[in-house]
Order: structure tokens, then C-alpha cells, then sequence
């Protein structure tokens, strides 16, 4: 599924070929000129230092700098994210076990609300869990699963009440010149000690039907190790 995203990714022309590196603490990757700059990654890591996990992105440009436009409405409309896929199973997060792709992503979409509780977050850049599937449908080849209208998956305390895989934790979210990071407690994510990672940034869609699937990866802007063959290890800090 891994591999065939990142073959969907460079056939439409949204991925490129780039040198890159992994490490205990990150995976690291030459610059991409033909990338948006502060969607160029150089370098991702997920690092647990005490009692939390930290995930960092640092790019060639601003981090955070670039939002998608608004449109006035919610199908159609787009999200700019960064994302971390993981190996965590979509149980560690508090869903059904085995859905699919476990990603922590940060996003910023204009158009709508996704927060817990009936919360206000489109005018900021905030954190989620997603768990993604292969959907040929979508232009990056994959998209955060949805399920129907009635179905009742089991969903953690801070999903949005949205039909797809999602949750929107208030975790602590920054960004500082190149870098992007967020924290989260071990004590959530205690599985996070083992796994491996990689590093993405993209741009998603609404669908402009509201039909599966709902929301699309629509365009991969750049993979860390090239693949997603999920290379980084985290591992405690020095």
C-alpha cells in the first residue's frame, strides 16, 4: 500500500527523486528546488525525550508560511498539511485495530471546523490523527477512511464527529522559523517508543460531491525518504 502510494505520487507528477538519509534520530533529505519551500522538507524526526514524544519537521523555507486559500464552503475546499506516517497500529490511537495508515498530521483548512467538542480551529494550524488507506480515486493515491452514514467504528474521546478515521487532541504545536513540531505524552502514545516514521507534506481535498471518498490526499508535495518506506527509528534523545 506504502509503495504503491509513493508510485501514484510520482506519476502525477507531485513527487520527485531526491537524495535522502535515515538515522537512529532522522531521516534527512537534499533540497527539491521544484517543492514550495516551506513545504520542503531537509529533515524529520520523532524523538521521545522524558515523558513525551516530540515530532519535528524542519523545512527549506517558513514552516506554516503557506495556508490554502479560502473558498466559502466545504466541499471542494483544501487542507496544507505535514505528516508523520507511522508503524503504530490504528488501535494505539484509540480506533478499530488494523484500519489502516496511523499518521499524525498538522493541518490548516480555511473552510471548516474539525476540532473536538464543537470547537473553532480553521483559522489555525492544529494537529490530528488520521488513519489513511489506498483509494484510487485520489490524485496522492490515498485518502483518510471514511465509513457510512449509521456505522458506529469505535472512535476515540476527541473525534470530531466526522464520518472518517480522525481525531483532534489538543496536543502542544508549534512553529518557529524552519521547524514544525509537536508534543504529545508518552502516556497516550506509549507505542510510539518502537516505531518507525517517515515525513510528508501535501495538500489535501474535500470532495466536492461529499461522497467516499471524502477527503482526499490530493497532492504529495514531498516524501523525507523518498517512498515511504518509513525508515526513521525513534528513539530516546541524547
Amino acid at each position: 500500500m506504502i509503495t504503491r502510494f509513493a508510485a501514484g505520487a510520482i506519476a502525477t507528477g507531485t513527487a520527485l527523486l531526491w537524495l535522502s538519509t535515515a538515522n537512529a534520530h532522522s531521516i534527512k533529505t537534499e533540497p527539491a528546488e521544484a517543492v514550495q519551500a516551506s513545504f520542503d522538507i531537509i529533515e524529520t524526526t520523532i524523538v521521545t525525550t522524558g515523558h513525551s514524544a516530540v515530532f519535528t519537521t524542519r523545512v527549506r523555507g517558513e514552516a506554516g508560511s503557506e495556508k490554502p486559500a479560502a473558498t466559502g464552503k466545504f466541499e471542494s475546499s483544501d487542507v496544507y498539511a505535514y505528516v508523520w506516517p507511522t508503524s503504530l497500529n490504528s488501535s494505539e490511537i484509540g480506533f478499530d485495530k488494523d484500519q489502516g495508515i496511523v499518521a499524525l498530521a498538522v493541518t490548516f483548512h480555511p473552510d471548516f471546523d474539525d476540532a473536538a467538542n464543537g470547537g473553532k480551529n480553521r483559522d489555525i494550524w492544529h494537529p490530528h490523527w488520521v488513519v489513511l488507506a489506498e483509494d484510487a480515486a485520489c490524485g496522492g493515491g490515498l485518502k483518510v477512511i471514511d465509513f457510512p452514514e449509521g456505522a458506529k467504528p469505535k472512535v476515540p474521546e476527541t473525534w470530531p464527529g466526522v464520518p472518517l478515521l480522525i481525531d483532534s487532541p489538543e496536543y502542544p504545536t508549534t512553529f518557529k522559523g524552519d521547524v514544525v513540531d509537536v508534543t504529545i505524552p508518552l502516556s497516550l502514545i506509549g507505542g510510539i517508543a518502537n516505531a518507525n516514521y517517515d515525513g510528508v507534506t501535501a495538500g489535501l481535498k474535500v470532495n466536492g460531491n461529499l461522497h467516499a471518498p471524502l477527503l482526499c490526499v490530493d497532492n504529495v508535495f514531498k516524501v523525507a525518504s523518498g517512498n515511504l518506506s518509513l525508515p526513521g527509528k525513534v528513539t530516546p534523545s541524547k
